[in-house]
């Protein structure tokens, strides 16, 4: 049965024969290009740029899901009577129908195909070992993912007849970047030192995406590159799996014998690559680097060199992003969190252990105010100044007056000089971000993302052949520990401090990178999308069904026919349209602005002052907007309000003074309950937010 099996999903598999390297792409207008491969030539067309890119994470197809089963615990949408639409049980623990994967790469396909240049794909594409009475198994997992790249071949494979013949690389139209999950191996989490059947099952499972001369390291560890824009813009696909903590057959960074520390080498290695040659880098994985004291992903080890590796190499990567989280959200990097240690290049291996457990929806709201609370910690610009608006001569006039001009003016500059130095300069040097996007499985609504970057100043005429990037450089890596194997009882006696080689910064000359200076190839934007299950599956009308929280709904019997309505995702929010956000672009400047906006919330006043506004009453708010304000506190409290203002203040002016410093506070609240919202994909109503996070 086994055998029979498997020779099925073989010759499912054979039509892909994917290619061994992604059809480059170049500027406007389709042209011809002449590629010599194993000494016979075949003319390719190039495509044109379009200036954005798709993130998908998190799938997690379960072929075992039920229509109308139930959604507890020990159900899993497997079995039983339940709410679980046909396209998924939104907000519960359940994993994605195939008619939920069938229906978003079909969007996929209608929408963007044609209007994206490449597409990251940031692993977990196997259902969860969330059952135990349906363990998951090898041919599962690797079915699963199968499943996956051949409806990643529907969407973007050329199908243009030659699928079998001995140069595949024709059958892809765009590059497609995948990373490995924690649930993408068996037992979930757990991944040793390559090379391992993983790494060698991979390489051929995802043979269409990892270019050939890299198949050898792949199998190593499971990392490779791919020069999206050749010779312009490479994407990374790191295993984060030899960087997390609850990965018990690894041990972080530290020494030369992990495989964290061999890939963080070759990132090295390749990175100094990348800028020899004028090459941007984008930076993909699944699990993102978390670190806080409520929860953390990834060994402080590899936290520490990554970190490094962002502040050295700023000049050429251009983004990260992760998924596996579930919620939409981002992060900043302080580089003043580096140890001193790890900026002398000597690290030891006796870390401070780190909670790792996997992530999932019930996620504590420690999570939340911890990253509210470092926000919070940021440096503020003086008054006199923005991050970006002014140059570091330049001084607000309206600091000014004609008395005192001058002695103004010094104050002023020596404000913006210390709150620059803070920040690393005028670009916030001090930080990366990273971008963590929520995910197709429906544990909240299913999402996708769609990011815009700068195109302008590249050679829309260049044409580029595989002859065109040349192959990655080499990396020989030997263990420079002053140990070996048989001093491991005397390294488990005392600390050891191993040395590891600090990677180049930038030139002082150099002008800011992608990321912190908008330029050819920054960020611009993106936008979310997502796909209201409530509403598409039509199954219940209520707006209470939150979280998962099913009681009081009467379920469909089994023999009950589905009647959804046209399955379509839409519209979350845009980071530059976006009435909140009002992102110009996604530098560092600005991402950090919206974390200081963030980090500025108050608490309400006690008697009902300052209520958040529902977010149907948000379209025309704006943070800066003085004609806004709060919704109105109950009569109740409005007394008690009123009572205890009358016994604070006496005086009208200075009543009303009060009233508009309320407003002011709700108004300064208002990126964070809106940040919320959006972590949760809109799950979770204005005031459900704010009772949860408002303290």
């Amino acid at each position: 049965m086994r055998q029979s099996w498997l020779f099925g999903l073989a010759a499912c598999t054979a039509v892909l024969a994917a290619p061994h390297d992604q059809v480059p792409i170049v500027g406007e207008g389709e042209r011809p290009i002449n590629i010599v491969s194993g000494g016979r030539a075949h003319t390719k067309k190039s495509r044109p740029l379009h200036g954005r890119f798709l993130h998908v994470t998190d799938f997690h197809p379960d072929r075992f899901y039920q229509v109308y089963a139930s959604t507890a615990q020990d159900a899993a949408c497997h079995r039983g009577q339940g709410p679980a639409g046909i396209y998924g049980a939104e907000t519960s623990e359940c994993d994605s129908p195939v008619a939920l994967v069938n229906q978003t790469m079909q969007w996929i396909h209608d929408e963007l195909k044609n209007k994206i240049d490449f597409v990251i794909w940031t692993g977990d594409s196997a259902r969860h070992d969330n059952d135990e009475e349906k363990p998951r198994n090898t041919e599962q997992v690797l079915g699963l993912n199968e499943f996956m790249v051949q409806k990643m071949f529907e969407v973007f494979g050329k199908h243009n007849g030659d699928e079998d013949d001995e140069d595949p690389n024709n059958d892809f139209i765009i590059p497609i970047v995948p990373s490995f999950g924690n649930n993408d191996i068996l037992p979930h989490n757990v991944m040793t030192r390559g090379p391992n059947t993983w790494t060698r099952t991979y390489a051929r499972v995802w043979r269409q995406f990892i270019p050939e001369a890299q198949k050898h390291q792949f199998e190593q560890g499971g990392w490779f590159f791919v020069e999206v824009i050749p010779n312009k813009l490479a994407v990374f696909s790191l295993n984060s799996l030899f960087f997390a903590s609850n990965n018990a057959a690894v041990d972080g960074c530290a020494t030369s014998r992990e495989p964290g520390y061999q890939q963080l080498e070759w990132l090295r290695i390749q990175l100094q690559f990348m800028r020899d040659r004028g090459v941007k880098a984008i930076l993909t994985a699944h699990q993102p680097p978390i670190r806080q004291d409520a929860k953390s992903l990834w060994d402080e080890t590899c936290w520490q060199k990554y970190a490094l590796w962002l502040r050295q190499y700023r000049d050429v990567i251009v983004s990260s992003h992760y998924g596996h989280f579930n919620f939409d959200h981002f992060l900043l990097q302080d580089f003043e969190d580096l140890d001193k240690d790890t900026k002398n290049g000597r690290m030891s291996s006796l870390q401070d252990e780190q909670g790792g457990h996997d992530f999932e929806t019930a996620v504590s709201s420690d999570y939340w105010l911890e990253l509210r609370e470092q926000w919070s910690e940021l440096p503020q610009p003086p008054k006199s100044m923005k991050l970006l608006d002014v140059e570091d001569d330049e001084v607000d006039e309206n600091t000014t007056t004609k008395k005192g001009r001058s002695d103004k003016k010094k104050r002023a500059k020596k404000e913006r000089q210390k709150y620059l130095k803070q920040m690393g300069g005028r670009y916030a040097e001090r930080f990366s971000a990273s971008f963590v996007s929520a995910s197709v499985v429906p544990n909240l609504f299913p999402t996708l993302r769609v990011f815009e970057y700068n195109i302008s100043g590249l050679d829309i005429h260049q044409t580029f052949g595989l002859a065109d990037v040349p192959p990655p450089a080499h990396v020989s890596i030997l263990d420079d520990d002053d140990d070996d194997d048989d001093d491991t009882e005397a390294l488990k006696k005392r600390p050891q401090k191993h040395k590891f080689t600090i990677p180049h910064p930038p030139l002082a000359s150099s002008d800011p990178g992608p990321a912190y200076s908008p330029q050819t190839l920054s960020l611009l934007k993106y936008t979310q999308y997502f796909a209201n299950l409530t509403h598409i599956n039509n199954d219940f009308h209520s707006s209470k069904w939150r979280e998962g929280k099913h009681s009081g709904q009467k379920p469909h019997n089994k023999d009950h026919e589905p009647q959804p309505k046209k399955f379509k995702f839409e519209v979350l929010y845009d980071t530059r349209e976006d009435e909140v956000y009002k992102l110009k672009d996604l530098t560092m400047p600005n991402l950090v602005g919206l974390a200081q906006r963030i980090g500025k919330f108050k608490p309400a006043a006690a008697g009902g002052s300052g209520v958040l506004v529902e977010a149907s009453q948000r379209s025309n708010v704006t943070v800066n907007d003085d004609s806004w304000t709060a919704a109105a506190p109950s009569a109740a409290a409005a007394v008690a309000d009123s009572q205890a203002r009358k016994k604070e203040k006496k005086d009208r002016h200075d009543h009303e003074k009060k009233k508009d410093k309320s407003a002011k506070r709700t108004r300064r609240n208002l990126p964070w309950y809106t940040f919320m919202e959006r972590a949760f994909v809109g799950t979770k109503s204005a005031v459900e937010v704010q009772e949860e996070f408002g303290y």
